[in-house]
């Protein structure tokens, strides 16, 4: 295979992957407007109905034309060399390979930011706007986006710049200690997650006393699980839709309300949404994820050890010699036909575990509280009611919501 070849292959991923998504997107779009199944009649009066199916149009054209406007911009990028024009820049910075490494993906992904921030703010501002969920203010958005650049450059710059280390002392070993360096990254923050990294973005306080308190304690009393303190998040410092979720595990679990969900739901709804996610700590949900998707970053990592030192990759995208950081690009484009399959199996597993989790919160407090509470939230979301179910298998993490009333009416 010569860099040529390889270059096209690129170029035809590139295109393969765009107008795939672009396909199960607008075959999930035709179904916008299929029946309401029985089991859901009721969740809409015929105005809601009507702002649900404007605002599933107005995202899915929205989504198109980022998508192309993103793909254009690729394409365009990797049709004039603009991969090795920033790598001659990089390379006319410093001369350490490191510090190339990180002017390089600093360059590219400040770029991409820049990029994508008319249409962040549109998104936010318009869309959101329009149809009443958004509650961010300029100043939030805007501290939002410099706390996301700085931990980028924090994290994802110490991270990248100790792989590239690793690559220059060990050669083809070094996806060994670049897998531990991100298996103790990734347990760090499945046990701290909210304790150090929401905090940056979000204000939590311990759930005040009252009925509500009472009830979330006495079921974790029936159930065996030992809980500290309920956190509530200000949610609604950004958006008027809900959620909730669990993180950590040992001592370090917490369950975690958006005060958006506490407004919303009745008490016994809240506890239903929470005995869901305990239904997750439960079922040792969290450790089945952390150790798949330990295994399958270590084989991403092994894969790319056989192919990131090949002239041929940097050459495709053309720089004369062999580079750490053009071999990343060349290699995540050429192995994103594999993490769609992976991404596949992992959102079928998710599904499975949504299941899991609906099924202890029947089992332990009740089918319909759980199932009142998940219309609320699809409501006040305006959820999609029909997605096609192929769009399902491809995107979804959770199982729609006609799957999960069917699931608890068992």
């Amino acid at each position: 295979m010569t860099s040529t070849l390889l270059f096209y292959i690129l170029i035809f991923i590139l295109i393969a992957n765009f107008l795939w998504d672009s396909f199960v997107n607008a075959l999930n779009a035709k179904h916008f407007n299929d029946i309401i199944p029985s089991e859901l009649n009721g969740i809409y009066n015929d105005e809601e109905y009507s702002k649900s199916q404007k605002y599933k149009l107005v995202n899915y054209k929205f989504s198109l034309i980022t998508s192309l406007f993103s793909i254009t911009i690729t394409l365009l990028f990797f049709l004039f060399d603009g991969f090795a024009f920033v790598d001659e820049i990089a390379k006319n910075s410093t001369s350490n390979t490191i510090l190339v490494t990180l002017i390089f993906f600093g360059i590219i992904l400040f770029g991409s930011n820049l990029l994508s921030l008319p249409f962040s703010y549109y998104k936010t501002f318009v869309i959101e706007e329009q149809f009443g969920f958004n509650k961010t203010t300029l100043k939030t958005f805007i501290f939002d986006k410099l706390k996301g650049w700085i931990i980028m450059i924090v994290v994802g710059g110490g991270l990248l710049a100790l792989i590239t280390v690793f690559y220059e002392k060990t050669a083809h070993l070094f996806w060994l200690y670049a897998w531990a360096l991100i298996t103790i990254i990734s347990l760090f923050i499945t046990f701290f997650y909210s304790r150090f990294i929401v905090p940056i973005f979000n204000k939590q306080t311990v759930l005040e006393e009252g009925e509500l308190k009472v009830a979330i304690e006495s079921f974790a009393v029936k159930t065996g699980f030992k809980l500290n303190n309920v956190y509530v998040i200000d949610g609604s410092k950004r958006s008027t839709k809900a959620n909730a979720y669990f993180s950590g595990f040992g001592s370090q679990k917490r369950i975690t309300l958006y005060d958006t969900l506490i407004k919303d739901l009745e008490t016994d709804e809240v506890v239903a949404v929470l005995a869901h996610e305990i239904g997750h700590y439960k079922e040792k949900h969290v450790i089945y994820n952390l150790v798949l998707s330990t295994i399958s970053m270590g084989f991403t990592l092994f894969i790319l050890s056989l192919l990131v030192g090949s002239s041929m990759l940097s050459e495709a995208l053309g720089v004369a010699s062999t580079s750490f950081h053009i071999g990343l690009i060349a290699f995540s484009i050429l192995y994103s036909p594999i993490s769609e399959i992976t991404g596949l199996f992992m959102n079928s597993l998710s599904r499975k575990f949504e299941y899991e989790a609906d099924n202890f919160a029947k089992n332990n407090f009740g089918a319909e509280p759980l199932i009142t509470s998940l219309k609320k939230l699809s409501k006040n979301s305006l959820s999609n009611l029909t997605p096609h179910p192929f769009y399902v298998k491809m995107n979804y993490s959770h199982p729609t919501l006609f799957q999960r009333i069917k699931n608890l009416k068992k």
